[in-house]
């Protein structure tokens, strides 16, 4: 008769713990340097000159079209043959940053082609700036329509920072493996985490929809001098 024993894997909870601010920390980092990633080519992709357009559309592609695991991979173990050696937290934060902003790009760029042409033209009227148009009128209401699949799209790229521990970067994932190897309960450990990453799931989502309009693109809006 299988006998299960979570109480072999709670005693470690500190690591457990541990773990799991370290996931928090990644994503946040990734979350606001991937979403400004996203807008700025976002912005390249709508308004900007013919090579920069290029540029982006093809990045976009480029990660959207490889894995995510071989994106953190490539980053931490090809770019050392190229001389240029990161840390697993530093090259987490790329890979995740990198990852977020190919995303969040595809989606701030449907909400700024849904902008109304009227209200462009109303603004363009008041001798705005095109970088006074772009980051008063139409980024906060873009935000704002395209801010749920935002949301889901951060709460993925936490999810996916499991495999950051695949180059030792401390995270949940990690100190699971960690646990697993000391007292072999990988289904006790498994679920733990699994239950931990679902409870950071929900309350990151609920986080986000409430900042949204609190602190992001209900606030996006610099005099643009």
């Amino acid at each position: 008769m299988i006998q299960l024993d979570f109480a072999a894997v709670l005693v470690d909870w500190p690591l457990l713990l541990r773990g799991a601010a370290f996931t928090l920390g990644l994503t946040a980092v990734a979350a606001v340097l991937g979403v400004a990633l996203g807008i700025a080519c976002a912005r390249a992709r709508t308004h900007g000159p013919a090579p920069v357009r290029a540029l982006a559309a093809a990045y976009v592609e480029l990660i959207r079209n490889t894995p995510f695991i071989v994106q953190l991979f490539f980053i931490f173990f090809g770019l050392p043959s190229l001389g240029l050696r990161l840390s697993s937290e530093t090259a987490s934060i790329i890979a995740m940053t990198l990852n977020l902003g190919a995303y969040a790009a595809e989606i701030v760029r449907a909400g700024i082609e849904s902008t109304p042409r009227g209200q462009l033209e109303a603004a363009r009227s008041l001798a705005m700036s095109e970088r006074q148009v772009f980051l008063r009128v139409v980024l906060p209401p873009a935000l704002g329509r395209v801010w749920p699949a935002m949301v889901s799209q951060i709460v993925i790229v936490m999810l996916g920072s499991a495999v950051c521990g695949q180059i030792a970067a401390q995270e949940l994932s990690y100190y699971t493996n960690l646990i697993m190897s000391r007292n072999f309960r990988s289904f006790e450990a498994n679920f733990v985490a699994a239950a931990m990453y679902l409870a950071m799931a929900v309350l990151l989502r609920q986080a986000l929809v409430w900042a949204g309009p609190r602190w992001i693109f209900g606030r996006i809006a610099p005099t643009g001098r």
